[in-house]
């Protein structure tokens, strides 16, 4: 076997004349058959393009081939066809895509990676669901590249229906391996703080990249994962003894390591469950870990790009923020260093449009402190984040802040809306002054 086989003319019998396709996504987006679908897009005309999370560029997808091409996720590897126009980024959290594909985005046909089911017969997805099975509840026929080297049993879904699945092709080609940029003693230093607000049990978010694996790495206490995009570090953690439970996430987001491991554990589940509001709210405290490549003065952060640069996607950054807001106990924090490339990353004015509302941010950390902004008014705020920025802590351990003047005054923290602080089970209360990024990948 080559190590691409698909079947080109199977696969345009299936793009009919101004229909919608979406492409699997993932570091097991269906690669192999992107030039076979592009050469089919071109000679059928008028079709449709809808993508999802790109991690590297596709050289297959010729998107001139389409006559739209719209994506749920931009940034990572859609950078440059955004930038010029080519793709169409969507400004929409992850949590609404299912919706989406049931109404104006319902695409046609499917074309995805899968891998046989780990019991009986039939196909299930490979290193990830995110949002396909929502496109296959919505109708969409199912064209397959099975994928030889990918891990198996992580879809622990029932078989795709196979009166409307077609096999296209096999891939001897292992999924896509991500590799990041290793953290920094600066990353580390925040992280050992940043920790500190994870007690044992909590169930965390963090996404993948430098500041998410220091995190993994920082925690001593043993925690459940549940995050969109699970990372390398998710082993370690394991192999440490300080995972509980099984993880649950949408896409698997490393290497070979991880793949490795993650072969045989049903750790995927559909965007429905793991981006659900009200689930990640409730019950155990929830957690969430995020960066941003800029913040305002109100906590308001952006994660899409500057100016002319496309960086990345809303994906499920504001879900989680406002799901750990909501929980009792649980932390929405923001981490991300105060500077980049020699400039401050606190704004007077966002230079792209909010990915995440303020008031969805609990507390923001950086490598001078964290300021907890929870039952601050929008001066407070403010005055607190510019304090954290010129190097101030806005919160000490005995939870005071400093005023303008100089003079140190007591503040209760963690009981606005009648939400204590981020402890239980007789767990001493930490202070977000004890937490303390470069703006990383966020799910």
């Amino acid at each position: 076997m080559s190590p691409v086989d698909v079947n080109a003319h199977a696969l345009a019998e299936l793009v009919r004349p101004g229909c919608r396709v979406a492409v699997g996504d993932g570091i097991g987006a269906p690669r192999a058959a992107s030039t076979a679908l592009s050469a089919a897009a071109a000679e059928a005309g008028g079709v449709r393009l809808l993508l999802g999370w790109l991690p590297n560029p596709d050289p297959g997808l010729d998107y001139d081939a389409f006559a739209d091409v719209r994506a749920v996720m931009g940034g990572w590897g859609l950078r440059r066809p955004v930038d010029d126009g080519r793709v169409r980024a969507l400004p929409v959290r992850l949590s609404a895509v299912p919706a989406l594909l049931r109404g104006p985005l319902r695409p046609d046909l499917l074309v995805a990676t899968v891998v046989p089911a780990a019991r009986g017969d039939g196909y299930v997805f490979a290193t990830e669901i995110s949002w396909m099975r929502a496109a296959v509840d919505a109708g969409a026929h199912i064209a397959a590249v099975v994928a030889v080297k990918a891990p198996r049993g992580c879809d622990p879904g029932p078989p795709l229906p196979a009166e409307r699945l077609t096999v296209v092709g096999e891939s001897d080609a292992p999924p896509l391996s991500l590799a990041f940029t290793p953290p920094s003693d600066a990353h580390r230093a925040i992280a050992e703080q940043v920790a500190r607000l994870a007690p044992a049990g909590a169930r965390v978010q963090v996404g993948p990249g430098a500041m998410g694996l220091a995190v993994l790495e920082a925690l001593r206490e043993p925690v459940r994962i549940d995050t969109g995009l699970l990372p390398d570090g998710v082993v370690d953690l394991d192999r440490r003894g300080l995972l509980l439970g099984s993880p649950t996430t949408t896409y698997l987001a490393g290497g070979p390591e991880l793949l490795a491991w993650a072969d045989g554990r049903p750790l995927l589940r559909r965007m429905e469950y793991t981006h659900d509001l009200t689930r990640l709210s409730t019950g155990t405290p929830f957690v969430a870990v995020n960066t941003a490549i800029e913040i305002d003065e109100q906590g308001q952060v952006n994660v899409e790009g500057v100016p002319g640069a496309a960086v990345g996607g809303i994906g499920g950054h504001s879900d989680y923020a406002v799901a750990a807001a909501r929980s009792a106990s649980g932390l929405s924090i923001i981490a991300l260093p105060s500077t980049h490339r020699g400039r401050p990353t606190l704004v007077e004015r966002l230079s792209a449009p909010v990915s995440t509302v303020g008031h969805d941010v609990d507390v923001v950390v950086t490598e001078r402190g964290a300021a907890d902004l929870r039952g601050l008014d929008r001066s407070e705020r403010a005055a607190a984040l510019r304090r954290l920025w010129s190097g101030v802590g806005a919160l000490s351990t005995d939870h005071r802040y400093q005023s303008d003047d100089g003079r140190w005054i007591r503040r209760r923290t963690g009981t606005a809306a009648g939400r204590p602080p981020p402890s239980w089970g007789g767990a001493p209360a930490v202070s977000p002054s004890d937490a303390a990024g470069e703006p990383d990948r966020t799910d």
